[in-house]
């Protein structure tokens, strides 16, 4: 690869839960971060050894809520490695004020956790209007916002593209369509559906490129699929380590793979560039 790799999707945590207490989504803590805590200094020690040079690490709402500090710890520890993706209550009217902090400490990337492990269904709050404010200030800060949602978040998507046009919003996950039936991939039209859009990016995850091992789907067509209607200069690659089982020089190699079949123009979009252009800190 002639492009470094950055990895826009790992967590990191921490077993001191005296200095970081549990305090999950919903108040049901996921059970890979029960099963699999991995703090700062191992991701760094997993990067090292997968050759991923930098990651926005991602706040991890199913353990620590909106708590982002250790995320921050991380980042304030080793700025030319990391920068952060934190999570905030979008609802309330000391938002914008909460978002201003913790870019300050070292935030630059949003993220609204609407659906995932311990939140099965589509959240309908997703462009509830009291958020508004939050999205005006994330504008301003120049955040990136990443969504983890489902087709049937779609509605609400379509309302905050319209309402922020200048937004890069991050869709996790290949926003969950179903792969299984394989090629042309009928369920994946709410997904395309916004790509016209050019704010929209999308994050190619272990998470996607595993449910494309299903049935008759493989992970080279739906990475091809999406960037032929996205381009690649709008997806990047995240791990979800340690969310998803399995090491992150694995997590790299499946990446690898999926992305054979493309020119190296494109993998060096997938696989860094897009990344740095949605978190210049890092870059």
């Amino acid at each position: 690869m002639s492009q470094s790799i950055v990895d826009i999707h790992p967590h990191v945590i921490t077993t001191d839960e005296a200095r970081y207490p549990r305090n999950p989504l919903g108040g049901k803590q996921s059970v890979w971060s029960q099963q699999r805590p991995t703090t700062w200094q191992q991701l760094l020690a997993a990067m090292d050894d997968a050759g991923v040079s930098k990651a926005a690490i991602v706040q991890s709402s199913t353990c620590y809520g909106f708590d982002n500090s250790y995320v921050a710890e991380a980042v304030h520890a080793r700025p030319e490695r990391f920068t952060g993706v934190c999570s905030i209550d979008m609802l309330v009217p000391e938002a914008p004020e909460t978002l201003r902090y913790w870019k300050e400490r070292g935030m630059t990337g949003l993220r609204l956790f609407t659906t995932g492990s311990t939140m099965p269904g589509q959240s309908d709050v997703l462009a509830d209007p009291r958020s508004f404010p939050a999205w005006e200030a994330a504008e301003a800060l120049q955040m990136s916002v990443c969504v983890q949602m489902r087709p049937e978040g779609l509605p609400m998507l379509q309302t905050l593209i319209q309402r922020f046009p200048r937004v890069k919003i991050i869709i996790d996950h290949l926003m969950s369509i179903p792969m299984e039936s394989g090629a042309p991939y009928p369920g994946a039209a709410p997904l395309l559906s916004v790509a016209s859009h050019p704010n929209i990016y999308l994050k190619l995850t272990s998470v996607a490129l595993r449910e494309a091992m299903k049935g008759a789907a493989t992970p080279a067509s739906v990475v091809e699929l999406v960037t032929r209607h996205f381009g690649s200069h709008r997806i990047a690659w995240g791990s979800n380590f340690p969310a998803s089982e399995g090491s992150l020089k694995h997590m790299v190699g499946e990446v690898q793979t999926a992305t054979a079949g493309l020119s190296q123009r494109e993998r060096d979009h997938i696989l860094g560039g897009t990344a740095l252009s949605l978190y210049p800190a890092i870059a």
